[in-house]
């Protein structure tokens, strides 16, 4: 492969240009003796380890005195999908761990007495309120705050209120805050229009095979999620605690990381060719990917057939190689 193609392929897997061109000169040099790659390479070993650190942490690289390891293109693309699917795995349970926390912010009956508390204690600060004037409760918490608009959004487009937090969401983009959101795959079969409302209002969105929970981040001082965790209606707890928030904002974070955008008329960077894709490298089968992307498994097999076509792949994993090395993952 030349210089361009592992470049373009390094990339693809989000590493910077540089990152990318070291590897390229690397991969020739695998199984050499570590000064032997430094004298190729006409650098100190302090500085090819500052350089590869990327690689190194990723997993492609490892500097050893006796020999130097370099995955190939194709191990570094498998590499890559199993750690993001690992770390997907990990949000998803960090998030249901919280759930553990909810109790001392659930209402009095979890409250520590203040007769309790010493005087450097004081009770955790948050509520739980009901969902009924949901609408006018959030725009009046984003008209009274500052900062960005973080949401989980699993389903809410199904309930009546969608079209006032849309105009909520146009109305804080359009005063110069940001927000994003993350939407599970199926939705793109069932509320694509929903979908593509809050794009044009200036939502970011990105997708995941699955959204665990509702969730709203209010800037850094709030958070607004259901009691318990996942998509009921009510009773909903609002958490101004500000390690509790922190917590939540790095769960999103995480999970923003790892899933794939969402652009108005983009094709072949479609979020569902590229879920597919990542199944499909991974060696999910047909059953697995229908059942975590909420198609039919008809849809699956023939969607399948049609990718490694279109991409001359003879396997699933050469299928994910190929549109790594294309730039579609």
């Amino acid at each position: 492969m030349d210089a361009k193609g592992a470049e373009t392929l390094m990339t693809a897997l989000g590493f910077p240009h540089g990152v990318g061109r070291l590897y390229d000169q690397l991969l020739p040099l695998a199984g050499r003796p570590l000064e032997e790659v430094l004298a190729g390479l006409g650098i100190a070993a302090d500085e090819l380890a500052a350089r590869a650190a990327p690689l190194v942490e990723a997993e492609i690289l490892d500097l050893r005195p006796e020999g130097v390891t370099v995955l190939t293109p194709a191990d570094a693309v498998s590499r890559m999908i199993a750690t993001a699917a690992e770390r997907a795995r990990l949000a998803h349970d960090r998030l249901l761990s919280i759930s553990r926390a909810m109790p001392y912010v659930a209402g009095s009956t979890a409250r520590v007495p203040s007769s309790h508390l010493a005087e450097t204690e004081q009770p955790l600060d948050g509520e739980v309120f009901s969902s009924r004037s949901l609408a006018e409760t959030l725009s009046t918490l984003v008209a009274g705050t500052s900062g960005e608009l973080r949401w989980l959004r699993p389903d809410q487009w199904t309930l009546p209120r969608e079209d006032k937090m849309l105009a909520l969401v146009a109305t804080a983009v359009k005063s110069g805050r940001r927000a994003r959101a993350l939407y599970p795959v199926p939705a793109l079969r069932d509320a694509r229009s929903a979908i593509e409302a809050r794009a044009e209002a200036g939502e970011e969105i990105r997708l995941l095979p699955e959204i665990p929970t509702r969730l709203l981040i209010v800037g850094t001082s709030h958070a607004i999620l259901p009691e318990p965790l996942g998509n009921t209606e009510s009773p909903l707890v609002m958490v101004r605690q500000r390690s509790i928030v922190q917590a939540l904002t790095l769960l999103f974070e995480q999970m923003w990381a790892d899933a794939a955008p969402f652009d108005l008329g983009l094709h072949r960077g479609d979020p569902a060719r590229r879920l597919l894709l990542q199944q499909l490298a991974s060696g999910a089968q047909d059953e697995q990917i229908a059942r975590r992307l909420g198609l039919g498994l008809r849809t699956v097999r023939r969607r399948v057939a049609e990718l490694m076509s279109e991409l001359g792949a003879e396997s699933r994993f050469q299928a994910g190689v190929e549109a790594a090395r294309r730039g579609w993952l």
